[in-house]
């Protein structure tokens, strides 16, 4: 495995080290790997096409409203 050697200011040591305590994370290295593979896959959601043919069907998923306050659309807007 290939080896790097970070200068770590003191900001982001404390940064670190929080986010060792929170995700229960016993080594700095392993930290540094996850912080980075989950900043990676963040990246990589953000820059993919929405996939909304997904969507379809959703809104048939649930229940109607067993007393709407409109009979119709054209209810709605008259």
């Amino acid at each position: 495995m290939p080896q790097l050697n970070l200068h770590l200011t003191e900001e982001f040591e404390e940064a670190l080290d929080e986010l060792m305590r929170l995700r229960q994370i016993r080594t700095k290295s392993e930290a540094v790997r996850w912080a980075v593979l989950s900043a990676a896959e963040r990246e990589r959601r953000r820059r993919a096409p929405t996939e909304f043919s997904k969507w379809l069907g959703l809104g048939h998923r649930e229940p109607e409203n067993p007393s709407p306050r409109f009979r119709s659309d054209d209810d709605l807007w008259g």
